[in-house]
């Protein structure tokens, strides 16, 4: 019988999976599909040599986050390819804003607005290490320098806080002087699936816009799938053993097992499980945000951009304005579907030629809408992306949509189609998934949450398992070791 299960194989489960192998404990992994990786596996779901992420395409957390950092995933044989241009924002005319690696080059292609974005993220950029220390901390116990508060020039925090509150103010125009520098930062905040002009979406930007000048946002050569292999490949090293095809439907299966981690949504939760009463109201005051509808093509060459640049960028933002973006936003949280709804699109054959035959190039995108939506947006997608690179249509071989209704199917975290596993309000960025001190323990004995659904939130980085990890270890097994140290070769139990 195994010291601990971890139930879901996405980058959570497996994260704290090989912590607790690494630790010495026999360790077992349940996933419901065939194929493991949760929101991080790839596919060739369009045509034969085609290969597709089916969730997760860009990874600027992997690459910043510490568990990943100490894991090493070059080590580990994952390529992580930074495009020059983290990410763009095309507008009409021919006109568009990049994020280049390097903040001179960003601030060059601004105008009027160069400066400003220097001042903006110049100062995080140089101290990135202590913004994602920050960020990706349990948010109970965050790692704060009282220097960085009572001399705010010499550290991280006070100068975070400042821009997030003039972001999610109506002080986020001030700054800026011309249209393209606001778009390309609000393009940023909409990955929240929350109106851009929120406290979540601000501090999205905040990350996301440092680490693309700290560190880009790369993208794996042969697909996400690789991170999950090199996870598995290292939790089978260690001892561990990983079942797919088996949907857990209740938790008594475990009941001899001292440590039950669960990488999976609060409503599957509360399926496989009977809660006290206090502990399920609150995961029924759980909300689930604003959803995307997933579409993949497959193009018989590269994405033909109108505006210079956009050809180097590995991600881009097909919105338009920061007007336009608002709009759309504030239709998805209201429940509609937008005229022109925000698409977020990855092109990997800017760095990756091993995602297609050659000559050809797969696009990944995926359209904001609401929760539960059956809509098919392919259409809605493909006049985003013709809109800013006339010719597309042209191009295009074969499509494949996964609507918001049918991303459950295959991924049961994404209720309603909810790729963050819940909506991203203050509340719930701070108190994910129930206003509890230990947001990852349960009031089941030994059973801990370890999905996005608990702090730090969504994203390819592992940081939820790491928490959850710790705090099993020292609370189950009397581990007080921390776990970034069992990462290394040399540790044993």
């Amino acid at each position: 019988m195994a010291d601990a299960v971890v139930v879901g194989s996405g980058p959570n489960g497996l994260a704290a999976a090989v912590i607790l192998a690494r630790a010495g404990l026999e360790v077992e992994v349940y996933e419901a599909e065939e194929q493991i990786g949760g929101g991080c596996r790839t596919a060739e779901v369009t045509l034969p040599g085609f290969r597709h992420d089916l969730c997760a395409g860009a990874h600027p957390m992997a690459v910043a986050s510490p568990f990943f950092r100490a894991f090493d995933l070059q080590a580990h044989g994952v390529e992580l390819l930074a495009p020059q241009v983290s990410y763009a924002h095309p507008l009409d005319g021919g006109r568009a804003g990049l994020a280049w690696r390097d903040l001179q080059d960003t601030a060059d292609g601004l105008g009027r607005d160069g400066r400003s974005w220097q001042r903006l993220f110049g100062p995080l950029v140089r101290r990135w290490e202590d913004l994602v220390g920050l960020i990706m901390s349990d948010l109970r116990h965050p790692p704060i320098d009282p220097a960085g508060l009572l001399r705010p020039d010499q550290g991280v925090e006070i100068r975070v806080l400042r821009r997030i509150l003039e972001q999610a103010t109506p002080l986020w125009n001030l700054r800026f002087r011309e249209d393209i520098a606001p778009a390309l930062l609000t393009g940023v905040a909409a990955h929240a699936i929350r109106p851009p002009r929120s406290f979540p979406g601000a501090g999205v930007s905040m990350l996301l816009g440092t680490l693309a000048h700290a560190r880009g946002w790369p993208i794996p050569r042969g697909g996400s799938q690789s991170i999950i292999d090199a996870l598995v490949d290292d939790l089978k090293t260690h001892g561990g053993r990983v079942i797919t095809g088996h949907r857990v439907d209740s938790l008594g299966e475990f009941d001899d097992v001292r440590a039950v981690l669960l990488d999976i949504a609060p409503a599957e939760f509360q399926r496989i499980a009977t809660l006290p009463t206090r502990y399920n109201f609150m995961l029924d005051r759980f909300r689930y945000g604003g959803a995307a509808c997933k579409v993949d093509f497959a193009l018989s060459g590269p994405v033909p951009w109108q505006a210079r640049g956009c050809d180097r960028a590995g991600t881009l933002h097909l919105i338009g304005s920061r007007a336009e973006a608002v709009a759309a936003e504030k239709a998805v949280a209201a429940g509609r579907h937008a005229d022109r709804p925000y698409v977020l699109a990855i092109q990997p054959g800017v760095v990756d030629g091993s995602r297609a035959p050659e000559g050809k190039h797969t696009l990944y995108t995926y359209a904001h809408v609401p929760n539960g939506s059956a809509q098919d947006m392919t259409e809605a997608i493909t006049a985003q992306v013709e809109r800013f690179a006339p010719g597309f249509r042209d191009l295009i071989l074969a499509t494949h949509v996964r609507t918001a209704a049918t991303m459950p199917l295959h991924n049961a975290n994404y209720v309603g189609g909810d790729i963050s596993a819940g909506a991203m309000t203050l509340r719930q960025t701070v108190f994910r998934p129930a206003p509890r001190w230990n947001p990852y323990s349960t009031p089941l004995p030994g059973v801990y949450l370890c999905s996005a659904a608990t702090p730090p939130g969504p994203g390819v980085h592992g940081m939820n398992g790491y928490h959850a990890a710790r705090h099993v270890l020292r609370h189950e097994f009397d581990v007080r070791t921390d776990p970034l140290e069992l990462l290394t070769d040399h540790w044993r139990i």
